[in-house]
Order: structure tokens, then C-alpha cells, then sequence
């Protein structure tokens, strides 16, 4: 059986990729060796989840100044401030009480990066995000937080959803996004809907999905990872 190199798999995947996807390459997975090789490809934006293993890839990749870092998982409040200094994007701003302390942070650091609300629009209890009913009882204090540049809302799908139910999930939160728009000034720039992943981007797209995050679909499988070779 042959094995698609990642070149070739990219390749396939840009084939199904309209020109205003954003692709972002998940590589909280690979080693710094496979983001070169990705980069090799054309690749420039990379998702990782945990702050010190963005730390130690982009030491290990100081030499591609153009990579562009995209915090993807769960941020823990005490970690915010060390996010600022190494993503340019934060997907994953899921509850009030961070949005507050980035609010505080950025104006200590001077950082900007953008910023994106995550939702959870289907009950799960292992993903993170504002259910709408908390999502519109604290949009009057986030609203308060004007140091920050949201441009966007994430979602991650329950495991095991049938296609219907999930492209109707990635539907509701592009029409979420929309009615956020209408609603205050504050969040006309809400330009992104981070949505989709290696199983499921197809459907994304489809419900309006201009950012996808995707790992297996470039890196294969889950290796394993070599703690010396970040």
C-alpha cells in the first residue's frame, strides 16, 4: 500500500479548498521537522494547543520569521499572558474571565493579536465555549473590553455527529456570527468562522467557514512525538 507523502496529500487538499479558506495546519502532533516540511509546501499558518509547545517549535523554527502561530486549545488564565507573546491569533477565548485578563494584558504588552470567540452551539461536555444563553448574558461586559480585536467566532462539533446535525451546528453559528454583527457596533469585525476539521471541513465550508483547521488531512496520522525534537 502506498503512503501519500504530506506534498502529495496537501496537494489533493488544496483541490478542495475554494480561494478565500484560510488553511490553518494543525501541528500539535508533528515534531518542528514536520512544520518545515509543511512549509516547504507552502504552509505559513500552524495551529498548536499547548503554550510551551509553540514555545519550544517556534525556537526550533526561528529561522521561517514568516510563520504565522495560531492558538487553538484551551487557554488557561494564567497562561494568557505568555499566549500574547507567541500566537498572532487566538481561537479559543471561551469564557468572560479570559477575555477580561487579555483585556488587562494587552494593554501591559502592547500585543494585539486577533482574537475569536469560541461557542458551543451542541451540548458536550468534554469541549469548552459559551452556550448561547451565556453568550448573550455576558456580551454587555465583554462589550466592556475594548482593548481587544475579535474577528471571529470557533467551534469544535461533539464527537459522532451525523452530517445533517453537524453541518446544521455550523450553520447556527455562522447565522450566531451574523446576529452578533447586527447587534453592536463592537463586533463588526467579525470576519471569521474558524470551523472545520480534517473529518467534517466539507461541511464547514458549505455553512459559511472561511477558516479551517486541519491535521490529519496534512500530517496523517498521530506519530509519535520525540520531546527532543520540538
Amino acid at each position: 500500500m502506498t503512503v501519500m507523502s504530506l506534498a502529495d496529500r496537501l496537494a489533493r487538499l488544496r483541490e478542495t479548498l475554494p480561494p478565500h479558506v484560510k488553511l490553518v495546519a494543525v501541528s500539535k502532533y508533528t515534531t518542528a521537522d514536520g512544520i518545515r516540511e509543511a512549509y516547504r509546501c507552502g504552509l505559513r499558518d500552524f495551529g498548536e494547543n499547548r503554550v510551551p509547545d509553540a514555545i519550544a517549535k517556534q525556537e526550533a523554527l526561528s529561522d521561517l520569521p514568516d510563520l504565522v502561530w495560531h492558538g487553538i486549545g484551551t487557554l488557561q488564565t494564567n497562561k494568557a499572558r505568555r499566549a500574547l507573546s507567541v500566537f498572532s491569533w487566538i481561537h479559543s477565548v471561551d469564557r468572560l474571565k479570559l477575555a477580561q485578563t487579555l483585556d488587562r494584558l494587552v494593554v501591559e504588552t502592547g500585543s494585539t493579536p486577533r482574537l475569536l470567540l469560541q461557542v458551543k452551539l451542541a451540548p458536550d461536555p468534554d469541549k469548552e465555549g459559551w452556550e448561547p444563553d451565556q453568550l448573550w448574558a455576558d456580551l454587555p461586559a465583554l462589550q466592556q473590553c475594548q482593548h481587544l480585536n475579535f474577528v471571529g467566532l470557533m467551534t469544535i462539533l461533539p464527537l459522532g455527529l451525523a452530517p445533517t446535525a453537524a453541518q446544521a451546528v455550523f450553520e447556527d453559528v455562522a447565522r450566531w456570527r451574523d446576529r452578533l454583527r447586527q447587534h453592536h457596533p463592537y463586533w463588526q469585525n467579525l470576519e471569521w468562522l474558524s470551523m472545520g476539521m480534517s473529518g467534517d471541513y466539507d461541511l464547514a465550508i458549505a455553512a459559511g467557514s472561511n477558516l479551517v483547521r486541519l491535521g490529519t488531512a496534512i500530517f496523517g496520522g498521530r506519530p509519535a512525538i520525540d520531546p527532543t525534537n520540538l
